[in-house]
């Protein structure tokens, strides 16, 4: 392991539901990797907060964002076709994380680019775990891009 693990990821969550907002807010509490995790809550909030629009404009570019499919206002295939047709943008690793698992939503979300597709499970022991299968991946495992915009 690298001394990489010893800086500041910043994660962006896209998540409408109040619950499996906590709950990937206590599985990142429990990680021994420095993690700042934001949420918004809709498909519009996330592309002001990717493009440092109002009242975004000092937050970071994040490292990583996990975003539900089903959002108020933009859906998460709206985000996708807006983020990775921007250049400045297009590098940010996109997990799509929703209780969806539907073939047609798995096809769209590659389609558009998604650079990752996860089934949302329902159990409180399986959702941490899976959390942390993302943050071993992305955050250890994966070489992320420069977020520097």
């Amino acid at each position: 392991m690298s001394n990489m693990n010893n800086r500041l990821y910043h994660v962006l969550l896209v998540e409408d539901n109040p619950g499996d907002v906590r709950l990937t807010q206590e599985a990142f509490s429990e990680s021994k990797r420095q993690i700042e995790l934001d949420v918004v809550n809709d498909g519009i909030e996330a592309v002001k907060y990717l493009r440092k629009q109002d009242p975004y404009a000092d937050r970071p570019t994040p490292d990583l964002v996990l975003m539900d499919l089903n959002l108020p206002k933009w859906d998460g295939r709206e985000v996708l076709k807006i983020v990775k047709n921007e250049e400045s943008l297009r590098r940010i690793p996109i997990v799509i994380l929703t209780t969806s698992s539907a073939p047609r939503d798995v096809q769209d979300s590659y389609d558009l680019h998604a650079n990752s597709f996860i089934n949302k499970p329902v159990d409180f022991d399986q959702f941490f775990e899976v959390i942390q299968k993302i943050e071993d991946f992305w955050l250890t495992t994966s070489l992320l891009p420069t977020t520097a915009v």
